[in-house]
């Protein structure tokens, strides 16, 4: 498939940035929306319409619904936070929790109530958010980290929940979460360990781009590494 048109949320990070400029390389692609908080300066491409939009505010990803003239094929979230994370739940506070939901797992919720009626609905469509495999509750085995985990864990219930409802509407959508491992990132840099290598936001970009791609119907609804593992719920 050619002429692809792509919305990509959370273009101002490190991760979104370098997704937003592998795809836009990419001679199947026909235009790239980067959404981001900001105005996003230093993503200059001929393909590549830049876009400032509220991820929490409805009546601001309304109007940016609008604004996109266009089917899309594919929708990108890229965006998310990591907060001092608890080590135990004597670190655990509401503000905290509410911060960390509001970061990892309301962007998507919304995001996708006012552009998957943008996606077509007669061919393969694309719905990725960029999940954790902390997020997963069957691969927990440290424990901590509780609003974090409990984020992501509710982002992948979300893009459950998506996978299903969408695929009633178009057979051929495909809407799953990606772990990106672990890269280096001012989201990461706080928790790197000195000695270890760490993915550089280039490198994670080809990586995840390869496994977009390569999912099928039958991958809906589910979570993949950096490497395309699956990821266990």
């Amino acid at each position: 498939m050619s002429d692809l048109n792509i919305a990509i949320f959370g273009s101002s990070g490190s991760i979104g940035n370098a997704l937003s400029i592998e795809y836009a390389e990419n001679n199947k692609v026909n235009k790239i929306f980067a959404f981001s908080r900001n105005n996003n300066s230093n993503l200059i491409h001929k393909k590549i319409i830049k876009k400032k939009v509220n991820y929490l505010d409805e009546n601001s990803l309304e109007i940016a619904a609008k604004d996109i003239e266009c089917k899309l094929d594919m929708i990108i979230v890229a965006s998310g936070a990591l907060d001092n994370p608890e080590k135990s739940i004597k670190n655990l506070s509401a503000d905290k929790f509410i911060k960390m939901f509001e970061a990892n797992t309301l962007p998507t919720a919304l995001i996708s109530k006012y552009f998957l009626p943008l996606l077509y609905k007669d061919r393969i469509t694309k719905f990725t958010a960029l999940s954790a495999r902390v997020g997963s509750i069957e691969d927990n085995q440290l424990g901590g980290w509780y609003s974090y985990r409990a984020s992501k864990a509710a982002l992948n219930m979300i893009l459950k929940n998506l996978s299903i409802e969408q695929r009633r509407l178009n057979p051929n959508s495909i809407i799953f979460g990606l772990h990106p491992g672990t890269v280096d990132t001012p989201l990461s840099q706080p928790f790197q360990k000195q000695g270890k290598e760490y993915f550089t936001p280039e490198f994670a970009a080809k990586k995840l781009k390869y496994v977009i791609e390569s999912k099928t119907t039958n991958d809906n609804g589910k979570i993949f590494a950096w490497d395309n593992k699956l990821i266990p719920s």
